[in-house]
């Protein structure tokens, strides 16, 4: 308590420095401060981002409302070496005093440090100068207001500014602005010289921006201009610009209303000193060249191997190394097409997810042999990357189990392995970590410690026993992907051996659309150490050991203190319990309390095997990183298990004493799985962004199962889901988190961030969290843990808090601090703002966005 007194103390003296600062410090006599632009378009006031952004000059940025960077600026000192020196000056003998005890070299060394410079060198650096109203940019800015006013159809606009003083060196500027009525288009004609793109753009059944009746926004003819531009390059017009595309606007006799006329000339060809103009032709392509293995240095040298597949035409200055359908099924540009853009970029798009090849160039020539000149040769230049490449990282890692971690990885990568562009990636890993959730007798800081072996070899097809084509053309870049990995690894004390393989196969159906389709997935989990079960689950050891205080009936249970013995003594109890040796009977809550955490310890230290086949289908709107504005959705559809009942349903195998099939004698798991998620973003200009998250998951036991093993289920908390828990410490249901690692078959979780920027790269954020998981059709007979109707969806937990991110380009550090608003644990009418304070809340450390 007296620590955050003294903290909290401190932050309050900071805050009265800050506040106690004068805005106008700094700002000259005569001169005014930048308070607001204040637009006003016919007499009333818009907060029309665009329109702001014509601003030359903005006030100080704030933070809630108050100038935190210009009063960071005004309580630096700009001139600290004077300062220093002044000290001196104004205290004669101060310098030989000093140079007598430290050395002259080391006062003057002294002016240079934090204290006297750095802090304020700091200071300048993060804070903001005063923003001082400068007419001249004012005009300047009134200028460019008058500009996008008339580019969206104000063609009578008139301008002009006033600065009002609002205190002392103080001022707002408002920008008047009188619009007059918006011009709307009326008739709109075409003049295009070259009839075969007249013909072209007749029998175009794409829209256009242009429309009668609609207002006259110049973005409007740029978006027209660069439609048509892509039209008629996808349509075989190689030297088709936009700048042969002009509008006439003819506004002469008409009241508010714009008559456009579309104008395309004829292609203007330079030659020499004159040019000519003659009607655009469309192309043909006549030859496509493949260069195979292109270089800058082998460039003038002569081809030494060539071949000719499906008329594609394929050289080397050495041997040919690739089998001709690997290149060619990559290729969009045919013999005899049309020319085309799209068909380019498509080819580029589909070489360079080979990953054999560097970028690929694709240049076009006009066949000479064609005397019409309307034939190309497509030449596609292939630069190889090298057939073996090594790989080595070392990381700082943080996950749900790891406090610190320290992990590194080597690679090795071999390029078209069978001479059709396969690759084949090989990477060995390891990673030791620092956990205090831990059994841990010894104490060690690293207390953790994983390493593997993975393999994954790449087909840059659909590999099937017939053809796909028809249902997933090459234009979708299919891909298949056959994987095998093995791990081993000592985590939270039961230590495990995880071997996986399967197959997959990816393709996108549309530019933002991807398909992930897993045909077999398979993995077998084998602990390690179960015995241990008891020394790292010790809420589950307390609960049991308690109910041994009053039941237990022999002495060679307990040790010396008289608690249970791991493992013999808490295996005996519970037998001794379930097969109704004590005093305990089904019907008593202790006993179904046994029941309960022998369910959970056999699921969580039985061996599992997995195996799988799953359907993921992601689509995104976002365009690009800059994008904040999109959406993102995902579903996966899974099913386990089901394979291997059919088998040994039509093969009548025997079932064991559970009445479930076995495989290698272990029961394999039997479940169907579905999820949903979806992201949403909204961009409300200066940096601002609201993003909203909903997740639902639910996995359901069946046939061979009736729980979902600990891999394949969820949980909640941590600094990806509800940032008020740690990981694994909310839920199921109602149960506060009884278990060390709580997990169930269901979850929901919805989240919404509002984010801001604080100043610099330094973000800050404002979030809400809410969820929970719950057991549902599985064999947990918990109530409190289970989810039997609408009602229970009162155990949603909600989470609020704030943030802090620092942007580094290519990731973003995150801080979040949660605090706990609604904890279903807590008794109905009890649950709201019980545990609002910094005591219960939770600081958690991320890299990038949570979403």
């Amino acid at each position: 308590m007296k620590n955050n007194s003294t903290k909290i103390t401190a932050f309050i003296l900071i805050a009265i420095l800050i506040c106690a600062c004068n805005a106008v410090k700094r700002v000259p006599d005569g001169k005014n401060l930048l308070v607001k632009n204040n637009i006003l378009v016919n007499g009333k006031s818009t907060n029309d981002e665009n329109a702001s952004n014509q601003m030359y000059q903005k006030p100080n940025g704030t933070l809630l409302g108050y100038k935190l960077r210009l009063n960071l600026y005004n309580l630096a000192n700009l001139n600290p070496d004077s300062t220093y020196q002044a000290k001196f000056k104004n205290n004669p003998g101060l310098y030989e005093r000093q140079a007598k005890i430290l050395s002259a070299k080391q006062v003057d060394r002294l002016g240079q440090s934090f204290l006297y410079k750095g802090i304020h060198e700091f200071l300048k650096n993060t804070g903001e100068p005063p923003v001082i109203i400068d007419t001249a940019k004012t005009k300047k800015s009134l200028l460019r207001l008058k500009f996008y006013y008339f580019n969206n159809g104000y063609f009578n606009v008139s301008t002009d500014y006033t600065i009002d003083s609002i205190a002392r060196k103080k001022a707002q500027i408002n920008y008047n602005i009188t619009t007059g009525p918006a011009y709307t288009l009326d008739t709109i004609k075409t003049k295009i010289l070259t009839p075969a793109l007249d013909s072209l753009y007749k029998t175009s059944n794409e829209p256009s921006f242009l429309k009668s009746g609609n207002q006259y926004k110049t973005s409007d003819f740029e978006e027209e201009k660069n439609r048509i531009t892509t039209y008629y390059r996808n349509h075989g017009a190689y030297f088709f610009q936009p700048t042969y595309v002009t509008f006439d606007i003819d506004t002469i006799g008409k009241k508010n209303k714009a008559d456009v006329t579309l104008i395309i000339n004829n292609n203007n060809i330079q030659e020499r000193d004159s040019s000519r103009t003659e009607p655009f032709k469309l192309y043909k392509i006549s030859d496509v060249n493949i260069y195979t293995d292109y270089s800058p240095a082998n460039s003038k040298s002569q081809i030494n191997d060539s071949t000719t597949y499906n008329n594609f035409n394929l050289y080397s200055y050495k041997k040919l190394k690739y089998k001709p359908r690997a290149i060619t099924d990559a290729i969009f540009i045919t013999k005899g097409s049309t020319f085309s853009d799209t068909r380019t970029t498509l080819s580029s798009r589909y070489l360079n997810n080979l990953k054999i090849f560097n970028y690929p160039s694709i240049q076009y020539e006009v066949d000479k042999r064609d005397s019409t000149a309307q034939s190309l040769i497509a030449k596609v230049y292939l630069t190889p990357r090298k057939k073996y490449s090594f790989g080595a990282t070392l990381d700082l890692t943080h996950s749900n189990i790891q406090d610190f971690g320290i992990g590194a990885s080597i690679s090795e990568t071999i390029r078209n392995v069978f001479n059709r562009a396969e690759t084949l990636e090989i990477s060995a890993r390891a990673n030791i970590g620092s956990s205090k959730d831990m059994a841990n007798p010894n104490d060690n800081f690293f207390n953790v410690s994983e390493y593997g072996l993975d393999l994954k070899l790449n087909f840059p097809r659909i590999l099937m026993p017939f053809g796909t084509e028809k249902i997933i053309p090459k234009r979708m870049i299919p891909s298949t992907s056959i994987a095998a990995g093995f791990s081993k690894q000592q985590n939270i004390g039961l230590d495990k051996e995880n071997f996986t393989g399967g197959i997959a196969y990816n393709w996108s159906p549309k530019r933002r659309n991807t398909v992930k389709f897993d045909l077999l997935n398979a993995q077998y989990v084998r602990n390690l150490n179960p015995n241990n079960y008891f020394n790292v689950y010790k809420s589950s050891y307390n609960e049991l050991n308690g109910i041994a205080q009053n039941y237990n009936t022999i002495d060679s249970n307990l040790d010396d203190n008289g608690n249970l013995r791991i493992p013999d003594g808490t295996t005996n109890f519970t037998n001794e319990v379930l097969t109704n040796q004590t005093a305990l009977t089904p019907g008593m809550s202790q006993y179904k309390d046994v029941e309960s955490i022998e369910e959970r310890r056999v699921r969580l230290t039985e061996n599992d095997f997995i195996l799988s086949t799953s359907y993921t289908f992601t689509k995104t709107t976002k365009t690009d990183l800059a994008d904040n504005t999109f959406y993102q959705f995902k579903t996966k559809l899974e099913s386990a298990g089901t394979l291997l009942s059919a088998v040994s349903s039509i093969g009548k195998l025997t079932k064991n004493a559970n009445g479930n099939y076995e495989i290698f004698n272990l029961e394999y798991a039997e479940y169907i799985k579905g999820e949903f998620d979806y992201i949403k973003h909204w961009d409300f200009g200066k940096e601002k962004v609201l993003a909203v998250r909903s997740f639902f998951g639910i996995a359901i036991p069946f046939g061979n199962s009736n729980y979902i093993p600990f891999s394949r289920s969820y949980y909640s908390g941590g600094s990806n889901d509800n940032r008020a828990w740690q990981p694994y410490s909310l839920g199921p249901g109602s149960t506060n988190a009884l278990n060390d690692f709580n997990e169930a078959n269901m979850k929901i979780a919805l989240s919404a961030e509002f984010r801001f920027k604080i100043f610099g790269d330094v973000k800050g954020a404002l979030f809400a969290d809410a969820g929970n998981i719950w057991n549902v059709l599985d064999n947990v007979i918990d109530d409190k843990a289970r989810f039997n109707n609408l009602n229970d969806l009162d155990e949603i937990a909600l989470g609020s808090g704030f943030g802090l991110r620092y942007d580094l380009s290519f990731f973003v550090i995150r801080l979040d601090l949660g605090f706990k608003t609604y904890n279903p644990a807590h008794d109905k009418g009890d649950r709201w703002f019980k545990e609002y304070n910094f005591g219960h809340s939770v600081l958690n450390f991320g890299i990038n966005y949570p979403f």
